[in-house]
């Protein structure tokens, strides 16, 4: 008999943990989403707003968003973590929550951030990185750079709309960082 293994533990407990907001948005009538999960200009007095940094990767405006996260999320995670570790991991996505939240805090004072989609694109770029040898600049990440950041960038430029285009660049360009500081280890 076959059994299920917990074959990627940070990817799958991420997307578990996102899951779990969801209903608790539902439960406190948006109060947790709009405190705990969502980043947004306010005192640096109150202490949440330190939570929020880190937090607001795990918020979703609802079960459409979280999906779309969590699929890309569950699909280029397993790999990263196999090849990186749990720990490297996470230390790219505590990054990319942070500098995504500090983005979003100092430069939109008007409007909040939620959502993983900034961690995902991180790991999309890190996962152009993978086969690359040093010395290299691999072909793959010089296409995800021009078709997804290059798309963000054109969205961005269109219009406005409720998609933090910044966020996707912002967690692209923690993807080359991070691709470049884990191949050197």
């Amino acid at each position: 008999m076959k059994r299920i293994s917990y074959n990627a533990p940070l990817t799958l407990t991420f997307a578990l943990i996102a899951l779990l907001t969801l209903p608790l948005d539902a439960l406190t009538g948006g109060w947790t989403t709009r405190h705990l999960f969502s980043v947004y200009r306010c005192s640096l007095l109150d202490p949440l707003a330190y939570f929020r940094f880190l937090g607001h990767v795990l918020g979703h405006s609802g079960l459409s968003h979280y999906m779309s996260n969590m699929t890309l999320l569950l699909l280029v995670g397993p790999p990263l973590e196999e090849k990186y570790g749990s720990r490297p991991l996470l230390l790219c996505i505590g990054a990319t929550a942070l500098a995504t939240g500090l983005v979003e805090f100092l430069f939109f004072p008007g409007c909040a951030l939620l959502g993983a989609s900034g961690v995902v694109f991180m790991m999309i770029v890190l996962s152009s990185f993978t086969g690359a040898e040093r010395g290299t600049i691999p072909l793959t990440l010089i296409l995800v750079v021009i078709l997804y950041l290059g798309g963000e960038v054109a969205a961005g430029l269109a219009g406005p709309d409720n998609v933090s285009q910044l966020a996707h660049i912002v967690g692209g360009l923690c993807g080359i960082a991070s691709g470049y500081v884990l191949r050197e280890k």
